[in-house]
């Protein structure tokens, strides 16, 4: 999963191999006391291999910014499956309704995010490419500031080729269905207007999107 923290690991210099050096022995000579217990050897983790990463590094600050925030929301919307595979993601649409979708983590060089859609050929996967800071589907030459905009953008699309997200928890709990209405109702630009207390307002604002 490309979570906030890991975000950014995957974008810095990475100093691991050195913190996995194992220590020296002591330069002591003195032999172990008898009734000390023998020491357990520590296995010593394996250093990742040579471009175990395909994340490309942000060029801006602004970027970094972007793709923490699709983070944020990925993890908030229920239909995020993380590092699933392609396999996996078909096998899980297979017996859904055409038009059920899901998001999950690409493997293809610098590409954060794939689409797995059920289609009514069958299910198929799309990257989600990220450059000069928008979003766009692999093909398409639409692209979107938020991720979730073009989500929402192919869900009310007139050829609606995405229909309901395949979450992973099948029952939502009754807050999130109320913010769904509640933004459906009044808009996302509008929800800062609702007299509410800063609690119900930030929660609001934190997934404002009718997904």
């Amino acid at each position: 999963m490309v979570a906030h923290n890991q975000v950014a690991a995957d974008n810095a210099i990475s100093t691991a191999a050195e913190s996995r050096r194992r220590p020296e022995p002591s330069s002591s000579s003195s032999p172990p006391s008898p009734s000390a217990a023998p020491a357990r050897p520590r296995p010593c983790p394996a250093a990742p291999a040579p471009g175990d990463t395909h994340f490309r590094t942000f060029r801006s600050h602004a970027e970094y910014r972007r793709i923490t925030r699709a983070s944020a929301l990925l993890d908030a919307c229920g239909f995020y499956w993380g590092p699933l595979s392609v396999h996996g993601a078909h096998e899980r649409l297979r017996a859904e309704p055409v038009g059920t979708f899901l998001v999950r983590d690409s493997r293809q060089r610098n590409c954060f995010f794939a689409l797995s859609v059920k289609m009514a050929s069958g299910p198929t996967s799309i990257r989600v490419h990220f450059q000069a800071g928008r979003f766009h589907l692999d093909g398409s030459r639409e692209s979107f500031d938020c991720l979730f905009e073009l989500l929402e953008h192919y869900v009310a699309a007139p050829r609606r080729m995405l229909g309901a997200p395949l979450r992973q928890r099948r029952v939502r709990p009754l807050q999130e269905l109320c913010r769904q209405r509640i933004v459906a109702t009044v808009g996302r630009e509008n929800l800062a207007r609702i007299p509410l207390n800063p609690v119900l307002r930030d929660y609001l604002s934190s997934f404002p999107f009718q997904i």
